[in-house]
């Protein structure tokens, strides 16, 4: 956290003083508010992401694992994609696979995120297992869907549409750690 504290200043635009010492952009302090008092999955894995590495270099630690279940849950009762409230598709980008991701969440992210964790497969992810299945193409890989660009954009792959290396490693571990359930059942 230090690191975080003395490193991560507002820039030079504002003398590059530190972010986390008093109100220098009351627009952008509003922005990380509202954003910190409503979920999303776009915060929502940048969260559990975070969290798993954290417990990854320093051990479990019983409030942060009890905080990813959470967000488990959170992800789950809305079956990685849809609106809790009327079970519609949030956006359709979420079915639509990206790399790199940078903040944005999709279902390939999602489901990757559990399987690195180590969580059981859910009868709650199935759909979206479904969905990573069905963006297979003919070559047996996985396209670029849904590009981020970023102010420090790295074009990694080829464009919209184009096979994607990433996409197609991320699905395919995805399906095996999935599938482990069956071959356990059986």
């Amino acid at each position: 956290m230090s690191l975080i504290r003395d490193k991560v200043t507002w820039g030079s635009k504002f003398g590059d003083s530190p972010f986390f010492e008093g109100e220098v952009e009351p627009c952008i302090n509003g922005s990380a508010l509202a954003l910190g008092a409503r979920s999303s999955f776009h915060t929502t894995i940048c969260v559990l992401e975070g969290l798993l590495e954290y417990e990854k270099a320093n051990g479990a630690a019983p409030a942060v694992t009890a905080a990813r279940v959470r967000a488990h849950e959170y992800l789950l009762d809305r079956r990685m994609f849809r609106r809790l409230s009327t079970g519609e598709v949030i956006d359709r980008n979420r079915t639509r696979f990206s790399f790199p991701t940078t903040w944005h969440y999709d279902v390939l992210r999602g489901l990757d995120y559990f399987r690195s964790a180590g969580v059981e497969p859910d009868e709650r992810m199935a759909e979206a297992v479904g969905l990573v299945t069905k963006r297979r193409h003919q070559n047996g890989r996985w396209p670029r869907n849904t590009p981020h660009p970023d102010p420090v954009h790295l074009d990694m792959e080829g464009g919209r549409g184009k096979p994607s290396r990433w996409n197609t490693l991320r699905a395919s571990r995805v399906l095996r750690w999935y599938s482990a359930r069956d071959d356990d059942a059986g």
